[in-house]
């Protein structure tokens, strides 16, 4: 392993995680606020310990995906308790487990939180909790890449690592590059959603933290009711921008790139956008006699399955109020999630389009057990591992969610507010149902389940992978040498 790699990673990312805080910083002077201190007083320290620690580059730069996987791990993790910091600091959230558990899901873009008053936080603090989830959303590794040259199979080995999706593919030929146009998208849609809130009546402060909710489809509001006192107007442009946000960025790539007639043959996209349309007629349907108008029964049934499809978390009514079908719905979707390459979380839309096929041919297999067939997306053939990687995935997903549920239960709360808290939190949702709903918090759970559950929101982020790597010891076997053994005479 390239302890030295390893070393330059992390302290790139604090650097960064550093530099970031200067948008806190410049908004609590706006405002006049004493919390700018402390943000500008930890600011200045991550900065210099990540320069000091990244000053010198290694000589081997080269990093394998083991080493990948380690790295975006602890990445994640340095940035969930250095960032935490300085909510403890100003004692708005004194408790350290409380303080991890809402950066992790801010980072994670998660969006859940164990604050009961979120307008009682300052304006400074609730920058840099809304500017975590922007962070989070296209991954910081991926604006490392974008400024960092690496050598070898290093750029693809990190970006591996931490893009969502069952693969990741260079949009151009090279991976610097194309993490490069992966942020230039990014940026251009966040400051597009930015005017567009701004011109549409939403103060500035909030148009700002609300895009990088969105952006990040992370879900963190500022409003103790998230977005339902916004108008209705606002309703429909921030779901708009939810559901962009959830489709793969190669999409946007293509249509940049004047290629539309390969951006709309993207199977994924189609079927995400169908699953959306399709969920949100029914949904409508069964909640039609709870609205005064059919624009509000569709306003409302769209916004709750594009958050719940995205895993933004944003939320405009009480759908733990809504019929059965419609919860059905909204929990089915929150596994489902976005499509891969994007900054949604759930299990991927891709993924089952993979597990489907993959069924599909086995079941024709069976039927004419002589013919070979091999499973097809997009016109391309899926090589086995991505197959096998996919079943693996669901498998240790799995093993996870029930594990998590095992350990959560032993609090005694009903099996909804169970079930749905860790579906929220692996699959980087945020609301649930029942004690965990939209109008709800995690403030009553034990500090035992918001580890787990800060565990859940990590894994959830990185597809799994690279945290269990991660605390695998075989992943650090060479690291600590044995002394040799002294033979005596």
């Amino acid at each position: 392993m390239n302890i030295k790699m390893l070393v330059y990673i992390l302290g790139k990312v604090l650097l960064i995680e550093g530099v970031l805080m200067v948008l806190p910083i410049v908004c609590g002077l706006i405002y006049g606020e004493s919390q700018v201190v402390i943000y500008a007083a930890l600011a200045a320290l991550y900065v210099a310990i990540g320069f000091l620690v990244s000053f010198k580059k290694p000589k081997n730069m080269t990093i394998f995906i083991k080493d990948g996987c380690v790295a975006t791990a602890l990445s994640w993790i340095v940035l969930s308790v250095c960032g935490c910091i300085p909510f403890m600091l100003t004692k708005e959230i004194p408790s350290f487990t409380d303080a991890v558990f809402e950066t992790a899901s801010g980072f994670t873009t998660t969006g859940a939180s164990i604050l009961t008053n979120v307008e009682a936080l300052s304006h400074t603090s609730l920058m840099w909790r809304s500017l975590t989830h922007w962070i989070g959303g296209m991954g910081v590794l991926v604006f490392l890449l974008a400024v960092v040259p690496m050598a070898g199979g290093s750029n693809m080995n990190l970006m591996r690592a931490e893009s969502p999706g069952p693969t990741v593919g260079k949009i151009v030929p090279r991976v610097r590059s194309t993490a490069k146009m992966l942020y230039y998208i990014y940026i251009a849609l966040t400051v597009l959603e930015v005017l567009v809130l701004f011109f549409c009546g939403m103060p500035l402060f909030d148009s700002i933290c609300s895009a990088f909710g969105t952006a990040g489809t992370g879900g963190f509001g500022i409003r103790n009711d998230s977005f339902a006192s916004y108008a209705p107007h606002i309703h429909w442009i921030v779901a708009v921008f939810m559901i962009m946000f959830g489709a793969n960025f190669n999409f946007y790539y293509l249509l940049t790139t004047r290629q539309p007639g390969k951006a709309f043959k993207m199977s994924e996209v189609k079927v995400y956008l169908g699953i959306i349309a399709f969920v949100t007629a029914i949904i409508c349907f069964s909640v039609y006699g709870m609205y005064g108008s059919f624009e509000e029964s569709l306003r409302q049934s769209l916004f709750q399955v594009a958050t719940a499809i995205t895993t933004t978390g944003f939320a405009t009514t009480d759908f733990d109020l809504w019929p059965s079908i419609a919860k059905f719905l909204l929990v089915t979707v929150m596994f489902i999630g976005a499509c891969a390459g994007s900054t949604g979380g759930g299990i991927k839309v891709s993924r089952f389009q993979i597990m489907f096929k993959t069924i599909k041919r086995e079941i024709e297999s069976y039927i004419h057990p002589k013919t070979v067939r091999k499973v097809h997306l997009d016109g391309k053939t899926i090589d086995g591992d991505v197959v096998h990687s996919v079943a693996l995935y669901f498998f240790i997903y799995l093993l996870i969610f029930v594990g998590s549920m095992f350990i959560v239960a032993f609090e005694g709360h009903d099996l909804v507010t169970i079930f749905t808290s860790v579906t929220a939190t692996l699959n980087n949702i945020g609301p649930g149902l029942s004690m965990v709903g939209p109008t709800q918090n995690y403030s009553f759970f034990s500090n035992i389940s918001k580890w787990v559950f800060i565990f859940d929101m990590i894994a959830g982020r990185l597809e799994l992978m690279p945290i269990i790597v991660f605390l695998t010891p075989a992943a650090y076997k060479g690291i600590i040498k044995k002394p040799k053994k002294v033979q005596n005479g």
